[in-house]
């Protein structure tokens, strides 16, 4: 096991503000995990109901009549299969004193959201659990990290063909069964070759109307497709900024397959040999740094942007908080340098700083407002 040592130390803190805690995640992304270590750690008794258990369901058939005497921390493991306990939860939550906290696990359904939401407006607070990061696995296993992406069981694999095997089987059970009991019903062999197709597109500007074309569906149904996979958290759409500043600027979004590892599942690429080989590096290269950047950030989807004009100036990752805008550009070289295009971000974004990750071993300065920051201290240097 791998201690996510920031992301319990999240949690912990929000329990210690809000009477529900709400952990969404990918499918095997760790969620269970991070609730028992959690809840080892929790200063009194913690109780787990799993409903994915016959037994666990049937004791929570009358949710007030099982969750009303408990003290501590109460853990329910896969809450959209019950999204109806959200509202006994509002009533246990208004208790004072109050005598238990609850964390509820689940993946982000459209039902989880919208309940949950209602329900418990001003009582919940979300903790979205990423892939295992740099942190939390060292930056001397980088490269296995990018090879095989965060989900702990294919990460952690005796080897890299183990590991593939365990990727493969998450996408076929991904489409054909976590997607249907997420309330998503779409024909599994449809949305399987959509994402086949969507991992060739990974970090471009999505154009619908070419995909439309390609796939042979409509320009909203193959959006529809596209928010199915973005809800599931297995894709990130990345939107434009855009301001007044008298440039042509792009106002369509970029997609990310989230996960490296499923990323060269859909390409075909079975080890680093063919990952160094393929068309696709650099943009697996840029996808998977960028994910640890928003990961060791903190950044919520409403901080995360990217910047292109139609002139060619561009920035990978633009990060706005307040008053505060940071750049990030990702290239795939050990000799970084300032170009037109991260000066043009600087003067017309009015950036804070930029940040040029690249894969060489060294972190310097290229001049006062930008910094050449090695990946394997991308977490100490940004």
């Amino acid at each position: 096991m791998i201690d996510r040592k920031e992301d319990v130390a999240a949690v912990r803190k929000l329990l210690r503000s809000f009477p529900v805690v709400c952990v969404l995640g990918a499918r095997q992304v760790g969620k269970t995990t991070l609730a028992r270590e959690v809840g080892r750690r929790f200063a009194g008794r913690a109780e787990r109901f799993d409903l994915e258990s016959s037994e666990d369901l049937a004791r929570l058939e009358d949710p007030m009549l099982a969750l009303k005497p408990l003290r501590g921390l109460v853990i329910i493991d896969e809450i959209q299969r019950r999204s109806g306990l959200f509202e006994p939860l509002r009533v246990l939550a208004d208790r004072r004193p109050l005598p238990a906290r609850f964390l509820v696990l689940g993946s982000a359904s459209p039902g989880v959201l919208r309940q949950s939401s209602e329900s418990l407006a001003g009582r919940i607070a979300y903790h979205t659990l990423e892939g295992l990061r740099i942190e939390d696995v060292g930056s001397a296993r980088l490269d296995r990290l990018w090879l095989r992406g965060g989900f702990p069981s294919s990460f952690l694999a005796r080897t890299n063909d183990l590991s593939l095997v365990w990727r493969r089987n998450f996408v076929r059970t991904f489409v054909e069964r976590d997607l249907p009991q997420l309330g998503f019903r779409i024909e599994a062999q449809s949305i399987s070759r959509f994402w086949s197709m969507l991992a060739h597109y990974h970090a471009q500007v999505w154009n619908a109307a070419e995909f439309a074309s390609s796939f042979g569906l409509s320009d909203k149904s193959v959006r529809h497709y596209l928010d199915i996979l973005e809800a599931a958290l297995v894709l990130r759409v990345l939107k434009p900024w855009s301001e007044n500043i008298g440039r042509r600027q792009v106002k369509a979004p970029k997609v990310f397959v989230r996960d490296s590892g499923l990323l060269h599942t859909l390409l075909g690429i079975r080890d680093a040999r063919d990952l160094e080989r393929h068309p696709k590096l650099g943009a697996s290269w840029e996808g998977f740094i960028l994910q640890q950047v928003i990961a060791h950030l903190g950044a919520e989807p409403e901080e995360c942007f990217f910047w292109a004009t139609h002139g060619g100036a561009d920035l990978d990752f633009l990060f706005v908080r307040g008053r505060t805008r940071i750049g990030v550009e990702v290239k795939r070289t050990s000799a970084p340098r300032l170009t037109r295009s991260i000066a043009s971000a600087i003067d017309v974004l009015k950036l804070k700083h930029v940040y040029l990750v690249h894969a060489g071993e060294a972190t310097f300065p290229l001049n006062r407002n930008v910094t050449a920051v090695a990946s394997a201290r991308l977490t100490a240097d940004l």
